[in-house]
């Protein structure tokens, strides 16, 4: 099946050369594409020279930097406009491990694949690597409250790495997807099961970045948490309207 990775980078000079050299070794039938979003370090350029040398990577550039959910929105129509069939989201930083992705793409390879694939840290056989406790914690936490708002059957639904089947990602409407970060990834594994696609979750270590800076800020975990909260209030209003509509109804059968 044709595979696109597509790899986000804003000041990402240092990490992208290795992120390119493990992906093409670990996953070498796949195509790459890098989404710059004109990073001031110049990661666009080492990017052009990557697909210079290997007609397997490929680059677009944006004019600015625009957020993570605008990023892979960009990149999944760059990969559907060129008929691929699967598309991974994977960090350029190294938190990612590229030797993982073949499980991943093992799963979504089967017959019985998934919509969805989600390398999960919170299932049995996920971990993390080199995390505070702080930042486990929030992880956790955060999984949990958007499993029980939103009923989502996912233990991980915050994790950036993940290959979509890109029939699923054709029959979503992208266009209307404003999320970014966290928030992005919550919102993109909602609308797969809202959509009635199926989820699998395969584990994978998580390695905290040993190069350049984390993008997670107060605002991106704001964004999440408010985001969140109002999809699962809406989620529970229709629930609580769809049964007040089904008592009325119950009240006027008839006794046998």
């Amino acid at each position: 099946m044709r595979t696109l990775v597509i790899i986000p980078t804003f000041n990402e000079r240092d990490s992208l050369p290795t992120a390119i050299a493990r992906t093409r070794r670990a996953v070498p039938q796949a195509d790459i594409l890098v989404v710059d979003d004109n990073s001031p370090d110049g990661t666009g350029a080492i990017a052009d020279a990557a697909a210079a040398d290997d007609d397997a990577v490929h680059v677009l550039h944006r004019p600015g930097k625009a957020g993570l959910g605008r990023a892979y929105i960009a990149g999944f129509g760059w990969a559907l406009e060129r008929s691929y069939e699967l598309v991974v989201e994977m960090d350029a930083d190294g938190s990612h491990r590229p030797e993982q992705l073949v499980d991943l793409l093992d799963r979504a390879r089967r017959a019985d694949a998934p919509d969805l694939v989600i390398g999960s840290r919170w299932v049995p056989g996920g971990a993390v690597v080199n995390w505070p406790k702080h930042r486990e914690l929030l992880s956790r936490g955060a999984n949990t409250y958007v499993r029980v708002l939103l009923g989502l059957p996912v233990r991980d639904s915050t994790a950036g790495f993940r290959v979509f089947r890109a029939s699923t990602l054709a029959a979503l409407p992208l266009a209307e997807v404003e999320s970014q970060g966290y928030g992005f990834q919550v919102d993109m594994t909602w609308r797969v099961h809202r959509s009635g696609g199926r989820i699998a979750e395969v584990p994978i270590s998580f390695v905290e970045r040993a190069e350049g800076r984390s993008k997670m800020s107060r605002e991106i975990i704001t964004e999440a948490l408010t985001r969140t909260t109002v999809w699962g209030l809406r989620h529970r209003a229709r629930q609580l309207a769809a049964l007040g509509r089904q008592l009325p109804a119950r009240g006027r059968r008839r006794p046998r």
